[in-house]
């Protein structure tokens, strides 16, 4: 038996903290990824409660659990754009703000409108340096022609994507700097943009002079931000879990595949029901190919080798050691120093963003 948890504590806490940075700026409560793991309508429920009732979303199924979930006045912003009339109809019926990012895309809601006899409400996406979705700064005319011929569409809100603030103020800096000159220029031209937000969770922290008309968080909420510091953030999210077998090991003894850890004395372990499938024991982020992040990567692998860095896991309260590589669905973990017995609790650190596999409670 594997239990997912989420401390509602711990959850009221971040969302007062980020109200707080906030400081009067509407929060959009990015709840993509099933809530980050956490089960989008449970997390939806917990912000609603705590006075936010704006949310985005980047799959239909989200927002059409919402809605059925009783979410019928709150603002729900789709942030992943697209032509496919199906996907747009169904945003249409869910009364959901879609994301333009191109021309085409702008076509096709505006068309899907008009044979509605209706007016869609829409949000622009601009690429300041993302390089994934929206108009570029070169694209201005194509950006213009919504406002001035698209009256099908009601533009409430524009927007941008950091990809760096949580390493990079020069290159968050500049992104800024460049939605703010088109935001500019739009308004030069007679246009209300509208909404403007472009603040993330690490920019919200970081930069809290760059909120704007709104802010977008996600990772804050979980208190899992890349960027350092947890500024008062408290982690949520933890497997509970039960010791199903102990195993002795004699002195030159080994467990799990590759024999990579061998027992220098007669060790004692603990089996747990919970592996790498479980999101425990893995990492993301380790799919860049640039020299200097190479490089990173393996002096961050000699450090966690010269220092002996170890995963822990928490037994009967105390910290253990895992021994040998985590497997597929279980992990061995070194309980000679402590009492322990078939069925007591374990305590694993998953984030929610990597676990799977596990029912998710709210406790």
């Amino acid at each position: 038996m594997r239990t997912y948890v989420a401390e509602k504590e711990a959850l009221i806490a971040n969302i007062q903290i980020i109200q707080r940075q906030a400081d009067g700026v509407p929060v959009w409560a990015v709840v993509k990824g099933g809530g980050y793991g956490l089960g989008a309508v449970p997390l939806a429920r917990l912000l609603r409660d705590q006075g936010i009732t704006r949310f985005c979303v980047t799959e239909v199924s989200e927002a059409r659990a919402l809605r059925e979930a009783g979410f019928a006045d709150e603002r729900i912003l789709m942030l992943q754009p697209t032509t496919d009339r199906a996907v747009l109809e169904a945003l249409l019926d869910l009364n959901v703000i879609c994301t333009i990012s191109t021309q085409d895309g702008a076509v096709a809601l505006n068309g899907i409108a008009a044979g509605r006899d209706m007016v869609a409400e829409a949000h622009v996406k601009l690429d300041t340096g993302m390089g994934r979705y929206g108009f570029r700064p070169e694209e201005f005319n194509q950006i213009a022609a919504i406002y001035q011929y698209m009256d099908h569409i009601a533009v409430s809100g524009i927007y941008t994507h950091f990809s760096s603030a949580f390493c990079s103020e020069k290159r968050t800096r500049e992104q800024f700097e460049q939605f703010q000159i088109l935001l500019d220029k739009l308004a030069g031209r007679g246009y209300e943009t509208g909404e403007a937000h472009c603040c993330n969770s690490a920019a919200l922290f970081r930069w809290p002079e760059m909120r704007m008309n709104g802010v977008r968080v996600g990772s804050a909420l979980l208190g899992r931000l890349s960027a350092k510091g947890n500024f008062g953030l408290r982690r949520v999210g933890c497997c509970e879990t039960a010791v199903t077998e102990l195993h002795r090991l004699s002195k030159g003894g080994s467990t799990g595949y590759g024999g990579a850890w061998r027992a220098r004395k007669e060790t004692r372990l603990a089996i747990l029901p919970v592996g790498w499938y479980h999101g425990f024991g893995t990492e993301y982020g380790r799919d860049s190919f640039r020299f200097r992040d190479c490089v990173r990567g393996t002096l961050s692998l000699l450090k966690a080798w010269l220092t002996k860095r170890r995963l822990y896991v928490r037994v009967n309260g105390q910290r253990c050691p895992v021994r040998g590589h985590v497997g597929m669905l279980h992990c061995a973990v070194d309980v000679s120093k402590i009492e322990c017995h078939t069925g007591d609790q374990a305590v694993l650190d998953i984030s929610p963003l990597m676990q799977k596999g596990m029912e998710v409670v709210f406790r």
